[in-house]
């Protein structure tokens, strides 16, 4: 047996007159999950506590609540001590009862047609891993979308990209997604995470159906100029000024002996619009023993095509940046945008590794900077975070420097070609990564992408800067420190 204390969500709109937190202590058996947690609470101090459940093994969903924020399902986390235990981010009828109704509405029905055929195996096959969906709304509950537009949200998505898949249904899914918000999704990855069933919706629904959209000629008018651009120019964005490329040969020494080398994939945004940064992060490796090679010849990693469902040259792309490297017997390729780390990861089939910059500088155990007397925090990317699992290295780099004021993990709202298609919901999505900013009181906001990076600093009067540029800042430090002749 195990004492647990415990801060539950109350919330009775027929009485009070705003939410509170209330602390329990139980005692259950080690093991014992989140519904316990609850029922031990109704059962043993308030049977007034109201809360879902029914199956109590995973399967039906009732009983999604948050702990600690996440998302989860009570009956499969396990509790813990010193947790808080809060509804899902959905309307609350009491405690942590929430309204479902209105989104459970959207999710459509299949609608038979006059012909009928049962799929074929390999149509059964194509639609398997989108039918496990419990309906518990997890994945609404994370959406980041939701909280600024009119969206259907990823369950309605979902399931609009399995009905599109089976013959029997006889609507037009494609058509009717465009209309319900398709295009609004950010590429976050937050409902993937947080699904019980792992029910992959941005790359299996959301993308799929953009993909199909385009076929029928619905794609954005503002993607389709950004596939025109790199089809044209090998970029997602355009020149302003020298490009990073255009700055360094193809091959930088560190400056002292080497201890390892890696390959860089630049990416568009740190080549064309955020040169520094990159010139930034190779002094930073040089400094710390590592030999960069810079394939000239490298483009667009194709991410602004497979996240807005535009796939015609994509392979040429894909074909083009792994024959860079390959030809060079490169082992390691080394990205520093979270982006592009994510497509080389998931979306190529690279015959080399793929290290995000983070892993990279911890892999050598880089030089101790000097700490510098400024408080950050720092902005997870949603494409380094869910895309790459990668939260601790840059938390571990960062600390060594400064210090780190955390502040929640959501989306800025710069990826999925929000920015492009949708500018309002971007904007509004940065306003909430503003305010969240604020309540830190950091004096500067450090991330590791470049679309983050140039999207949140249009929205905030902090400084926002690379990992790498705070470390290189640190270094600077230390040789001031060194350089200085000691008063008399």
């Amino acid at each position: 047996m195990k004492d647990l204390s415990v801060k539950v969500f109350r919330f009775d709109p027929g009485c009070d007159d705003t939410p509170h937190l209330q602390n329990y202590l139980v005692r259950l058996n080690e093991g014992a999950r989140v519904l316990h947690v609850l029922h031990a609470i109704h059962d043993e101090h308030d049977p007034s506590l109201s809360y879902r459940y029914c199956c109590g093994s995973g399967q039906c969903g009732s009983c999604a609540i948050r702990v600690n924020g996440q998302s989860v399902l009570a009956c499969m986390e396990e509790a813990r001590d010193e947790i808080t235990i809060e509804p899902l981010e959905l309307p609350v009828k009491k405690d942590l009862i929430v309204d479902m109704e209105p989104y459970l509405d959207r999710i459509a029905s299949l609608v038979p047609g006059t012909e009928f055929r049962m799929p074929t195996p390999e149509e059964v096959e194509a639609i398997k891993p989108l039918r496990s969906c419990i309906e518990c709304l997890a994945c609404v509950s994370a959406c980041p979308a939701l909280k600024v537009v009119d969206f259907e949200g990823p369950t309605a998505m979902r399931e609009a990209m399995r009905l599109s898949l089976d013959p029997r249904d006889s609507c037009d899914r494609i058509s009717e997604s465009v209309s319900e918000g398709l295009f609004t999704c950010t590429s976050c990855q937050a409902c993937w995470k947080v699904c019980p069933k792992e029910i992959q919706i941005p790359g299996k629904a959301i993308e799929k159906l953009r993909e199909l959209a385009n076929k029928k000629g619905l794609t954005l008018p503002r993607h389709q100029a950004v596939a025109k651009l790199i089809k044209d120019t090998g970029r997602s964005v355009d020149r302003i000024g020298t490009s990073f490329l255009e700055q360094v040969p193809e091959v930088l020494e560190p400056y002292g002996a080497v201890k390892g080398t890696v390959g860089f994939f630049v990416g568009c945004m740190y080549n064309l619009r955020l040169p520094k940064t990159a010139l930034d992060a190779m002094e930073v490796l040089r400094r710390n023993g590592i030999r960069v090679i810079i394939p000239k010849e490298q483009i667009c990693c194709g991410s602004p095509l497979i996240r807005t469902g535009q796939l015609d040259f994509l392979e040429t792309l894909k074909s083009r940046n792994i024959n860079a490297f390959v030809f060079r017997n490169i082992d390691t390729v080394m990205t520093m945008c979270a982006g592009c780390g994510s497509t080389f990861k998931n979306d190529y089939n690279c015959p080399f590794r793929v290290m995000d910059i983070n892993e990279v500088l911890l892999k050598y155990e880089i030089e101790p900077p000097a700490r510098l007397p400024v408080k950050a925090t720092y902005h997870d990317p949603c494409h380094l975070l869910r895309g790459q699992g990668i939260r601790t290295q840059p938390r571990e780099l960062i600390s060594k420097v400064v210090d780190l004021v955390e502040m929640p993990a959501i989306c800025c709202g710069s990826g999925g070609g929000v920015r492009s298609g949708v500018p309002e919901e971007a904007a509004a999505l940065a306003e909430n990564r503003r305010k969240e900013i604020e309540k830190t009181g950091a004096e500067i906001v450090i991330s590791s992408c470049p679309f983050c990076e140039f999207h949140i600093q249009e929205h905030t009067d902090r400084p926002v800067k690379n990992i790498t540029t705070v470390l290189l800042e640190g270094y600077h430090e230390k040789d001031r420190k060194k350089t200085q002749v000691p008063s008399c």
